[in-house]
């Protein structure tokens, strides 16, 4: 019965610490990631913003929903999550940028904001603030069957 009560108190010691380390972690956050593809930025521009076909080409079929706040064919797209009941928010911001031989690079800027202490724990030190991205990343270079250096 000792070492049950021992269990329980580290177990909730543990929940107290993720709590506290989570709410003194900001809400906002910014992360920056980027890839150079063997694509056209126009070419880009169209995957990025033609979103029911997405699902075609991305492992991650959560459905978060989003507007598009500005557009600048070939060149650069914002979008921002359009759910306030989220537990999480901000926007993502696509930047297409000419590269040598044809190629493009596309970098992408999250300003993000987590609103739940412990989501901020497991965003920060257990997922990271660029996850997402970096999988984004991945899944438009299996797209265009190439595997890029993510920087």
């Amino acid at each position: 019965m000792k070492w049950i009560a021992i269990a329980v108190g580290v177990l909730v010691l543990l929940v107290l610490v993720v709590v506290i380390v989570g709410y003194v972690q900001p809400v906002k956050h910014r992360a920056v990631r980027q890839a150079t593809y063997h694509a056209t930025a126009p070419h880009l521009y169209d995957l990025i913003t033609q979103v029911g076909t997405a699902s075609t080409w991305r492992s991650t079929k959560d459905e978060v929903p989003f507007v598009i706040v500005e557009r600048v064919p070939s060149q650069r797209v914002v979008t921002r999550i359009s759910d306030p009941n989220l537990p999480f928010g901000g926007s993502w911001t696509y930047e297409l940028t000419p590269a040598d031989s044809g190629r493009t690079t596309l970098r992408i800027t999250e300003d993000g904001e987590v609103y739940n202490p412990v989501f901020r724990f497991v965003s920060r030190f257990i997922m990271g603030h660029t996850a997402t991205i970096d999988q984004y990343l991945r899944d438009l270079g299996r797209h265009l069957k190439e595997e890029p250096a993510i920087s």
